[in-house]
């Protein structure tokens, strides 16, 4: 069995349509503090513009976990 995590982040452009990005393996300890500042330093320092809309507002974020479990089918 294997846990990914994935810290995402979900913001607004300027059409007012979310836009999410994400952070694979975030650290465990990760505080709601740390990602808030992160959020408003992308918005702030306009670092990304998706299809060309700059990022105006952080909305939410998540630690999303995710638990596979692969199994072998070759048929023997």
């Amino acid at each position: 069995m294997e846990i990914a995590k994935r810290l995402i982040m979900t913001f607004k452009n300027h059409e007012d349509k979310k836009v999410s990005l994400s952070v694979e393996d975030p650290k465990d300890d990760i505080t709601e503090a740390e990602i808030k500042s992160v959020m408003d330093l992308i918005v702030a320092k306009n670092i990304f513009a998706p299809n060309g809309m700059d990022l105006i507002a952080a909305v939410e974020a998540k630690v999303v976990a995710t638990d596979t479990t692969p199994y072998d089918l070759v048929i023997g």
